[in-house]
């Protein structure tokens, strides 16, 4: 099951929002455990005992894990403080290789039966939870209720945003569940909804036409303008998700991160990636890149913990050769950007109409990043960005195919990028409590059920990540 579908719009949603307001305070983490738990088991209930058996092994082990455990006063409390911390150590090691080591056993395809649904996003939240406990930044949480809940939450469980358990410590304990956060809740929900049915879902044809086709057998015209097409299908894939699971979070009393930042309008790939899947860069940064010793070593040494991180990163994505050619040209670029900032090349780009280069630059470089990222045979890949480039011969190349995907695509196009401005954000928030924009909204919501009755739902990009 999945956000946008009928299933789970008109059945489970109204269904489990009822369920949930009749039911006293001191039960809503019993409830939204249990519909958590039916909303995996919707999706993949063979793997639902692996979610639970994670979460269970984690919880003893975030016990064991935490600071200020009381020694008895005498001549060895040195000793035991030493030997206390030596095997708090050995433990974090075991807990960190278990996870990464059962989430490395299906990236790498070994498990039978696929990706488990979720599985990199929750074991990133296991995995910071524990961290955070290990270096006293979290006090341990007793409570295993809470703590399964915090994990398998349905509004993040299945694709994040990945937030700590700091940030929702308090909600689980007390939180407040009201009309008005339904309503505020709905009106960013819906938004998300509109992202992923008008436009993401709309934009992937586009993709999905090229693809019949052929890469070898489009123009490098259309070659750019599929590209484009899906760097916002993915954008809006995502974002549109990352919105739902906000709004969902509004409705139940929590206030989850905010996973996407106006990307597009970045001037740079190190700023885009700041503001592209915050909550994934915010977890690299805290649990590798800073222990690694960060920008605080050297020229040298920063841009090996750079490197670390995106290797990483793009093992996180998957375990084919395309993705580790999208995580090293993109670590490539940063490292470029430094060098250039470092010979004050920023101050040279800042004047007058200069500023629009850094601003096309990015918008050239990341379509082409994002072809490494969805095209996993590489010789397919090869075809392709030699089509953009205009390098490799086409066959039976029609010279004007891209009109045609002007003409059936451009309205949306358009639309898309105004989407990636913040000035839709900026109605929205504007329009959103008034009557003409709640009735928008109404009106949009009810044209996505719609559509997804007509045509079917689209899994989300990032669900078996």
């Amino acid at each position: 099951m999945i956000f946008s579908s009928i299933e789970f719009l008109l059945c489970f949603l109204p269904l489990f929002l009822l369920l949930y307001a009749v039911t006293p305070k001191y039960m809503k983490n019993a409830i939204l455990l249990s519909g958590s738990l039916v909303f995996y088991a919707f999706g993949e209930p063979e793997y639902l005992w692996l979610l639970m058996v994670s979460t269970l092994i984690n919880y003893f082990l975030g016990l064991h894990l935490a600071r200020g455990a009381k020694l008895k006063k005498g001549k060895k409390k040195k000793q035991k403080k030493k030997g206390l911390e030596r095997n708090r150590k050995i433990l974090l090691a075991l807990s960190v290789a278990g996870n990464i080591g059962v989430l490395a056993v299906f990236k790498s395809g070994i498990g039978a039966g696929g990706l488990p649904m979720g599985i990199s996003f929750y074991t990133f939240r296991i995995l910071s939870y524990l961290f955070d406990v290990y270096r006293g930044e979290e006090t341990k949480e007793t409570s295993f209720l809470r703590l399964a809940t915090y994990v398998t939450m349905f509004p993040q469980l299945l694709s994040g945003p990945i937030a700590s358990y700091g940030e929702v410590r308090e909600a689980l304990h007390e939180r407040e569940f009201s009309a008005n956060s339904i309503q505020a809740g709905l009106k960013v929900f819906t938004m998300g909804l509109v992202f992923k049915v008008l436009l993401a879902d709309r934009l992937g044809l586009l993709w999905r036409e090229v693809q019949v086709t052929g890469f070898e057998s489009i123009s490098t015209p259309l070659a750019w303008i599929a590209a484009i097409a899906y760097s916002m299908k993915l954008y809006f894939d995502f974002y549109g998700y990352s919105l739902m699971a906000v709004g969902l979070g509004q409705m139940l009393g929590f206030s989850l991160p905010s996973n996407f930042l106006n990307p597009y309008m970045a001037s740079s790939v190190r700023i885009f990636y700041r503001r592209w899947h915050i909550t994934l860069g915010r977890w690299f940064s805290r649990y590798v890149y800073i222990p690694l010793g960060g920008n605080r070593k050297g020229e040298w040494r920063t841009l090996g913990n750079l490197l670390c991180v995106w290797l990483l990163t793009a093992l996180w994505h998957g375990s084919t050769v395309n993705f580790l050619i999208w995580g090293i040209m993109l670590w490539a670029l940063i490292v470029m950007e430094r060098q250039l900032t470092r010979l004050g090349m920023g101050k040279f780009v800042s004047r007058g109409v200069l500023r629009a280069l850094p601003h096309l630059y990015l918008w050239l470089v990341i379509p082409i990043s994002w072809m490494c990222f969805a095209i996993t045979d590489l010789s397919q890949l090869g075809i392709y960005l030699g089509r953009m480039s205009g390098m490799t011969e086409g066959i039976y190349v029609n010279a004007d195919d891209w009109k045609n995907a002007v003409m059936n695509y451009g309205v949306l196009l358009l639309a898309g990028g105004f989407a990636c401005t913040p000035a839709l954000e900026k109605l929205f928030d504007k329009w959103k409590d008034r009557l003409p924009g709640m009735l928008l909204l109404i009106a949009l919501f009810w044209l996505c059920v719609w559509r997804l009755q007509v045509e079917g739902q689209n899994p989300f990009m990032y669900l078996n990540f």
